[in-house]
């Protein structure tokens, strides 16, 4: 397998030239779902790269598309049998946002609302941790263990001196006082973010409680961006159940509205730092205070 493209980039781009080839042919999805006598969503999830691709498949629809040029049905199988791969994060056990991060790795800009905690790409092992050990089913040590290492893995993205990843956060207020752990944690971890948000390709806002009613009250919401044409951009809705992924032209603009209200109404980046120093500060003050030291936590040195 070629190196650094993972199996849920292939299928992404995989899917994106059998739709390509299906439009040049002249067929709808629902035309060439009912000449190969399968559901319309299959050939949806194949050209979304939501599955992987059998090498029949991509033989039965290269057919339909009326593809004769022997060499690029020769490269789309052998996508196929690259998509079938199994993506490097399976290897620490089953992940439930394994679609996620297979986006996330391919996507070249992603701009993510979060109103309850410090997004995983920007967390400290301890702060992930805490939140890790408290989903939902529970995990085991070993399930928790597993998840982290991905989790780290992934932060890789922001940290790639080629292509780094172009990351705009805008937290909730209530994030950066809510205490993960323990206030020694969210010390750590707020430093952390403060040093990320002052790199030129990261920019963190904080939208104060003063904002008052806004569009993001309805919960988390991310925009990924991609340098491919046709999966140009996908919006992810992480829910407790099924995680939702809209690719609607329509569905992108109406997120990317919400997105800019939301820059409008945060603080400035700057003005966030000095917001970030101050909840740095007043965990510093709960971590050495009375009711710390007689739980055993200890102030920093």
């Amino acid at each position: 397998m070629v190196a650094n493209i993972n199996p849920t980039v292939r299928r992404r781009r995989l899917g994106a030239e059998l739709r390509r080839l299906r439009k040049d042919s002249g067929l709808t999805s629902s035309q060439a779902a009912e000449r190969l006598m399968v559901s319309q969503p299959k050939i949806s999830h194949i050209e979304n790269g939501r599955r992987a691709i059998k090498p029949r498949d991509v033989r039965d629809l290269c057919a339909l598309y009326g593809v004769t040029d022997q060499q690029v049905v020769d490269s789309l199988l052998d996508m196929a049998r690259e998509s079938a791969e199994q993506d490097w994060w399976n290897a620490h056990g089953e992940h439930p946002q394994s679609l996620y991060i297979g986006l996330e790795t391919d996507a070249a800009s992603i701009h993510t609302y979060e109103p309850m905690a410090i997004p995983g790409l920007l967390q400290t092992p301890a702060y992930a941790l805490a939140v890790i050990e408290e989903t939902i089913p529970p995990v085991t040590a070993e399930q928790a263990a597993g998840r982290l290492k991905v989790r780290l893995r992934r932060q890789h993205r922001i940290y790639d001196p080629a292509s780094p990843l172009r990351l705009w956060v805008i937290l909730d207020e209530s994030a950066l006082h809510r205490v993960v752990g323990s206030p020694e944690i969210m010390r750590e971890q707020l430093e952390h973010l403060d040093a990320l948000a002052a790199e030129p390709h990261i920019t963190v806002q904080v939208l104060p409680y003063a904002a008052g009613a806004h569009p993001g009250l309805a919960g988390q919401f991310s925009i990924l961006r991609f340098t491919d044409g046709p999966q140009a951009g996908v919006v992810y809705l992480k829910r407790f159940t099924s995680d939702l992924y809209l690719e609607r032209e329509s569905d992108l603009q109406r997120f990317g509205m919400m997105y800019d209200r939301l820059q409008a109404e945060a603080l400035s980046p700057d003005d966030t730092r000095d917001l970030i120093g101050r909840a740095v500060k007043s965990h510093i003050d709960a971590a050495s205070g009375p009711r710390a030291q007689a739980a055993g936590l200890r102030g920093p040195s």
